[in-house]
Parts: structure tokens; C-alpha cells; sequence
């Protein structure tokens, strides 16, 4: 039944659109501020005068592509492109400094077609139960779901965790300026109109992440990256032994990302982060995460891509868009007349088995597709002038921020957070926990202030916070991520002793 629908999907005009969409996403998605969602509404309207499986196809192909281009940035600039590689830039970017750019890039492209093939089989085959899941989510669990993610402070500041506490509560005063979602309250504004919308969440990442660097470059006669003497290809054979030391991780990443994908608004970031998370908790003995361990760029791309299938299960199953540019799509899916819901496996079956026999096509194409943009865009940041490598960042930097509210607070905003980063990240205080304040800021307010309405409206305030099987659940991975280090030296140097 299913190969009758692959066979649809693998039309040459269905390979051309799911080719195209991939370049492009992986393109756009490269460049730091065009997020995966905007790849996928600038692009959408070239879908209208399509049939429904073809549109879709190309839809899914560029939302792929936009998610795996994010890591291009992440490793070679040290800037995610997209806030879902975040985590890329713990380990890719130190693995580019010592000059395995090229690998980190292939072994990126390995991850997210595994994580992307994961994604897409349990949307073939879970969509339902999985929806489930989802629903059973209430805003107690998006708030402890936000704490679980803040425990991944323990890991990204390894030896430095009071360090690191400051740049997550700087994180989350800063998530707090402007209009409160729930009560609308105006906060921590100072009386300026430019603060009144907040600080967007790429904006900051952007700055956080890319003016340190471009001051760097000013700043030092070095050059950026170590240039090659002699080329060395794609070091596909030396990925995939990587790949395949790091399969438990690279498998348990890829169902983590697919369980958050399903979560509304969680998205790829959280998913990359509380994959990096696990996989820094379950490392072995010499992998040292956050100095450029091949593991944490697996974990993070496959997750994010995972996160694409994950998304269409309540999507296409409940009509509910799982992530951003799951909600362009299904604008979309309105156009071209497709109701979403739990019937529309039964009413409209044909299509959608057809797209997702296009999202595995798609995920599949990436293999060869970002392996040869990446070893391109590889080649040319390494041998790229520090005369003409800065000023294109910095254009990008700023065309990125400006686009995603067309604000030039926003830009503002960018080069003043990410001049404040620098300066922190002189005295010790990595970006990585601020951004991970700003961004589960928002997520934890929200779920609390809701649960806390619900909890005294019904009399039990307690029950709603610590009643409830999920948040157990939650609650108890919390724990573990954040003394499961502490536990483990322990028990180390408990069997150290015994042993003499």
C-alpha cells in the first residue's frame, strides 16, 4: 500500500520540487537569522498553483533542508543559523578551530538525515498514539518541561556553575522585558517604546552568538579557521565510523526529538538542547562535550531534524501545528483545500501518504545535497580574508535580525546584547545559559502562571504541580540531569578506593 504511494512520490517532477526545496531550505537556513519558518513562507506561495502531494513535497523538502542548513553557521562561524543548532555550536566550532571543520559539517549532514528518517517513520506509523501524547500535555507539564531544559545549565557550565546560574537568570530578566503574554502587564521597559515588544528570541541569539565572534576577528591577527594544506573531501568514511560508535545516542537523540517536535510551540532548540543534555549526562569516560566531541553535533542534528516528522503528527492528525513552520504549512494545507484532523488519514489518505513518502524522499536527498553544499560553503568561510569574511557576517547579522519584525529596534537590540555578551564572556559567563534563559523564559512563565490559575481555581494547587503522572515523570528527569554528575564522580572515586 505504502510503495504505491512512494511510487507517486518518486515522479520526476516530484524529485525536481523535493531537490529544489531541499537546496533552498538548506541555503536559507544557513544564514543566521532566516529561521526554518521564514525559509518556509517565503517559499510557500510557489505551492499554490501545485497539486497537493507535489506542494507538500516541496513544503517538506525546504522545512528539512532550512532545519540542516542551520548547522553550517553553527560550526563554521560559531553562530547558529537557525535557533535550533544552537547546542551545534558547543562541539562544532571547537572541532573547526582544531581544523575539522569539514568533518564536523559531514558528520552534521550524517545526523540529520538519520535523525530526519526517524522522524518521518513514526509519523508513517504512530501519528495517532502519539497525538495522544500530546494532548495529554497541560501547561504544568510545558512548565516543568521548561525547568527540565534549565537542568541542562549543570552541563553547559562544567566546572563554572555559579557562572553559569548568572547567565541563566540574566537569561530570564531579559525573557521578562516587555507586554506579559497572560496578564499583559508592561514590564521592565523603563518607559521605552523600543522595549515594549520584548527581546526576540533570534535577535538575541544572533547577537549573543555572532557579534563576540565578529569582535574576535577584529580584535586578533589570526585567522578564523585553520586552512587546509591539502584537501581531504568529504571524510565520509571517517564520519560514518563516528556515526556508528555513536548509534544509542544518535538513536535515543532522534526519538527525543521526535517526542518534543510533537509538543506545540517546544520546537527544535529545546529538542537539540535536551538531547545535548542526555547526551553529555550518558558520556563516557575522555569524551570531553563542549570542546569539540563529535557526539554533541549527532545528538543536536539529529534531534532538530527529528523534530520535522514529530511536528506533522499533531499537525496532520489534529490540526494542531507542532512547531512555527508547521503553522505555515498548514496554511497551506488550507489553500489547497486539505482539512486537517482525525479523519483525514481516511477522507484524504492518498495525499498525505504520498507526502510523507516525499518527507522520507526529501530527508534521503539531503544526504548527497548537504554534502556538497556544506563542503562548498566549507571551502569558502576557511579561504575566505578576514577583510571580506567580517563585514558579510555582520551584513547578515543585521539583515537577519531586521527581517524577522522588519524592526530596527531589533537590530538594535542585537548589537547591544551582543557587545554585553562579549563583555560577559570575558569575565566567564558563556552565552549558552543565556539563551537558554531567554528562550524557555517565556515557556516556563506561561505553563506556571496557567497552572497556578487552573490550581487555585480548583482548590488544589499542590495536586496541579506534583499530582499529575507526566510531571512525575518530568520532575524525576530533572532530578537525574541535575545529580546525575554529582552522583557519577561519586560513585567514581567510591570505586577507586575499593579498587586499591
Amino acid at each position: 500500500m505504502f510503495a504505491e504511494h512512494f511510487a507517486q512520490a518518486l515522479t520526476p517532477l516530484n524529485i525536481v520540487f523535493a531537490l529544489f526545496g531541499v537546496a533552498a531550505g538548506t541555503i536559507i537556513g544557513s544564514i543566521p537569522g532566516l529561521t526554518a519558518t521564514m525559509a518556509v513562507a517565503v517559499l510557500v506561495p510557489l505551492t499554490f498553483t501545485l497539486d497537493p502531494a507535489s506542494a507538500l513535497i516541496l513544503l517538506g523538502a525546504i522545512y528539512t533542508g532550512a532545519i540542516y542548513g542551520g548547522a553550517y553557521s553553527a560550526i563554521l562561524l560559531n553562530t547558529p543559523g537557525t535557533p535550533s543548532a544552537i547546542a551545534t555550536t558547543f562541539d562544532g566550532y571547537p572541532m573547526a578551530k582544531r581544523g575539522d571543520g569539514d568533518l564536523a559539517v559531514t558528520i552534521s549532514c550524517l545526523a540529520s538525515v538519520v535523525g530526519g528518517l526517524v522522524g518521518a517513520a513514526f509519523l508513517l506509523t504512530l501519528s495517532p498514539p502519539l497525538s495522544e501524547v500530546a494532548l495529554a500535555f497541560g501547561p504544568v507539564e510545558y512548565f516543568w518541561l521548561a525547568i527540565f531544559g534549565l537542568s541542562l545549565i549543570s552541563a553547559l557550565s562544567a566546572g563554572a556553575l555559579a557562572k553559569g546560574l548568572m547567565g541563566a537568570a540574566l537569561g530570564l530578566l531579559l525573557s521578562c522585558i516587555g507586554v506579559a503574554e497572560i496578564s499583559a502587564d508592561v514590564r521592565l521597559t523603563f518607559g521605552s517604546q523600543t522595549m515594549i515588544g520584548g527581546i526576540e528570541v533570534v535577535s538575541a541569539l544572533i547577537g549573543l552568538y555572532c557579534i563576540p565572534v565578529l569582535i574576535d576577528l577584529v580584535a586578533t591577527p589570526d585567522r578564523h579557521l585553520k586552512v587546509e594544506t591539502e584537501a581531504r573531501g568529504f571524510r565520509l568514511a571517517e564520519a560514518l565510523r563516528l556515526v556508528w560508535r555513536e548509534k544509542v545516542n544518535l538513536i535515543r537523540s532522534s526519538v527525543i526529538g521526535t517526542v518534543v517536535g510533537i509538543l506545540p510551540g517546544a520546537g527544535g532548540s529545546v529538542a537539540g538542547l535536551v538531547s545535548y543534555s542526555e547526551a553529555r549526562r550518558t558520556a563516557k569516560p575522555g569524551q570531553e562535550y563542549g570542546k569539540g566531541e563529535p557526539g554533541g553535533i549527532m545528538a543536536t542534528e539529529s534531534a532538530n531534524n527529528a523534530t520535522v516528522g514529530g511536528g506533522f503528527i499533531p499537525t496532520l492528525v489534529l490540526g494542531i501545528p507542532g512547531t512555527p513552520p508547521d503553522a505555515v504549512i498548514l496554511g497551506a494545507l488550507l489553500v489547497q483545500g486539505i482539512r486537517t484532523g482525525p479523519q483525514l488519514f481516511e477522507a484524504q489518505g492518498s495525499i498525505v501518504y504520498t507526502f510523507i513518502a516525499g518527507l522520507f524522499l526529501a530527508t534521503a536527498l539531503m544526504l548527497p545535497v548537504g554534502l556538497l553544499i556544506g563542503r562548498y560553503a566549507y571551502k569558502t568561510i576557511v579561504t575566505l580574508p578576514k577583510a571580506l569574511l567580517v563585514p558579510s557576517v555582520a551584513f547578515m547579522t543585521i539583515i537577519g535580525s531586521y527581517a524577522i519584525r522588519n524592526s530596527v529596534s531589533d537590530v538594535m537590540i542585537m548589537i547591544v546584547l551582543g557587545t554585553l555578551g562579549w563583555v560577559l564572556s570575558r569575565a566567564g559567563i558563556a552565552a549558552s545559559p543565556i539563551v537558554l534563559g531567554i528562550i524557555l523564559g517565556p515557556i516556563a512563565e506561561q505553563g506556571f502562571v496557567q497552572a497556578w490559575t487552573i490550581g487555585s481555581a480548583t482548590g488544589d494547587l499542590w495536586g496541579m504541580f506534583f499530582g499529575r503522572p507526566i510531571s512525575l515523570g518530568i520532575i524525576a528527569f530533572t532530578l537525574v540531569s541535575l545529580f546525575y554528575p554529582l552522583m557519577k564522580g561519586r560513585f567514581a572515586r567510591w570505586r577507586m578506593r575499593h579498587a586499591d
